[in-house]
């Protein structure tokens, strides 16, 4: 064997081992990768139950209702479609009707969401940038939910 012909054996064999390297890291990964999807997605797509999910949205207005053992349900809505959510849980103190909200957990079919962590928005013009996009592709999106800019960061 030639000196070129070692070498580039030593190149074919350190890519095979990075190739199956970086497989194996994806196929580790592919249980914790969680997609965000809104409501009106979730009931276009073909989501399977038990997919692990993150929901983002509003919460519909007169939907929250807490049962005596700290399960609240509630309605995620973009305008267009909505999904119901069971959250057994202390929610965030800035949870509120017809507040932005994102929940994630597990999809367990027709419209309905088991959320295992709720996270409320933390200001009036915060809203995650995916949230925001697709209120704004649904035509629901008001002026005073703009994001924040880095620079516009109040100090309280």
């Amino acid at each position: 064997m030639t000196r070129k012909q070692r070498r580039m054996t030593m190149i074919a064999g350190a890519l095979a081992i990075f190739g199956l390297a970086a497989g194996l890291v994806l196929f580790a990964l592919r249980d914790t990768v969680v997609f965000f999807f809104t409501p009106s997605e979730v009931s276009e797509k073909a989501v399977k139950v038990g997919t692990r999910l993150r929901i983002g949205g509003l919460v519909k207005t007169g939907s929250v209702v807490k049962s005596a053992d700290q399960t609240f349900n509630f309605v995620i809505t973009d305008g267009t479609g909505d999904l119901a959510v069971e959250y057994k849980g202390m929610l965030p103190d800035l949870f509120r009707e017809g507040q932005g909200v994102v929940a994630e957990g597990l999809y367990k079919g027709q419209l309905n969401f088991a959320a295992d962590s709720v996270l409320a928005k933390h200001d009036e013009r915060y809203m995650p940038r995916e949230v925001a996009e697709s209120l704004k592709a649904k035509g629901v999106w008001k002026e005073s939910q703009a994001p924040m800019k880095a620079s516009q960061t109040v100090v309280k």
